[in-house]
C-alpha cells in the first residue's frame, strides 16, 4: 500500500506529498514540496500515512513530490519571504481603507518561491471581495487569494492558555481539527454549561472528543436516561448517570430522588432476569 509524507505549511494547510527521492524524512523536518504553483516550504508532520486515512478528495488529485530537505539557502529565502510579508500587510491595510467593506488582516503569507500570497482575514459575515481580489492580483503581481478565518484558526494562529493551564492543543500538537460535536459534550453528561466546555475561539473544546470512544464504551454498562426500572419493587425512571462516581439518579412517581451505584443497578438486573 502507498504511504505518503504529511506536510504542515505556514498557511496551516495540511498536504500529502510522496518521497520519490526516498530523502531520510522525521517529524519536524522542514521540507521544499512541488506545489500546483511551484515550491513551498513546510514542515514534516507524518512520515508514513497510508493512503486510505487521506481524504478522499485530496486521493483523487494529483500526489506532488517532496523536492529536498530544505537548505540553507531555503531558509535565507524565508526570511526575505517573512520581510515581503510585511510590506504586503502594509500595502494591504493602505487599499482597504478605499473598499465598501470592513474586514481585520490577520496575516499575509507567501509561498516560498513568491507565486502566491494568501491574505488571512476575520469579518462579520460573508463578504463579495472579487473587485478587491482583482486590484491586489495588479498590484502584488501573483496569485492571491484570500481567506476568511475561523474563530479555531485564530486560536492557533495567535496561541494562549487553555482552562487546562496548558498551552491550547492546536498551538502545541494538534496539527489538524477534528469535529467536535454537542453529541460528545451530551455524552460525557457536560451540556450543562456549555460556557465551560466552550474554548477561547468559540467552538467546543477540542479535548472532548479524546475521550469520546470511552464514554461511548462505558455508557454501554449504565442505562439509557429517562428509561424506566424497578428498584426494590418501586417504579423509577432514570435522571442522569455519573460515570465519574459510578452514580445513578433515579426519580419515582413523587419526584423523590434516589441515587444508587453502578453495582447496585447491575445486581438488581441480575435478579430481574432470574
Amino acid at each position: 500500500m502507498q504511504e505518503y509524507i504529511e506536510v504542515l505549511f505556514r498557511t496551516e494547510r495540511v498536504g500529502y506529498f510522496t518521497n520519490p527521492k526516498e530523502l531520510p524524512l522525521e517529524p519536524d523536518a522542514r521540507v521544499v514540496c512541488r506545489m500546483e504553483r511551484g515550491e513551498d516550504i513546510g514542515e514534516v508532520t507524518n512520515c508514513a500515512v497510508n493512503e486510505e486515512e487521506i481524504d478522499a478528495r485530496q486521493r483523487r488529485s494529483e500526489m506532488m513530490p517532496i523536492l529536498r530537505i530544505a537548505t540553507e539557502k531555503d531558509e535565507s529565502q524565508l526570511e526575505l519571504v517573512k520581510r515581503k510579508e510585511e510590506e504586503a500587510k502594509r500595502k494591504f491595510t493602505l487599499m482597504l481603507e478605499s473598499q465598501p467593506f470592513v474586514m481585520k488582516l490577520l496575516e499575509a503569507i507567501y509561498q516560498l518561491d513568491g507565486n502566491k500570497l494568501t491574505f488571512f482575514f476575520s469579518a462579520d459575515g460573508r463578504i463579495d471581495f472579487r473587485d478587491f481580489v482583482r486590484a491586489l492580483a495588479t498590484e502584488f503581481r501573483t496569485r492571491i487569494e484570500l481567506h476568511q478565518s475561523s474563530g479555531r484558526e485564530d486560536a492557533r494562529r495567535y496561541g494562549g492558555l487553555g482552562m487546562c493551564g496548558r498551552t491550547y492543543c492546536c498551538v502545541n500538537w494538534l496539527k489538524k481539527f477534528n469535529q467536535v460535536t454537542i453529541k460528545m459534550a451530551k455524552d460525557q453528561n457536560l451540556l450543562s454549561n456549555l460556557s465551560k466546555i466552550s474554548g477561547p475561539c468559540g467552538r467546543l473544546l477540542c479535548c472532548l472528543n479524546y475521550e469520546e470512544d470511552a464514554y461511548i464504551e462505558r455508557a454501554r454498562e449504565f442505562p439509557r436516561t429517562q428509561e424506566i426500572i424497578r428498584v426494590e419493587g418501586r417504579r423509577m425512571q432514570v435522571q442522569k448517570t455519573d460515570f465519574y462516581n459510578n452514580n445513578i439518579y433515579l426519580v419515582d412517581e413523587d419526584n423523590t430522588q434516589v441515587i444508587i451505584t453502578l453495582d447496585e443497578y447491575k445486581k438488581q438486573k441480575q435478579a430481574k432476569k432470574k
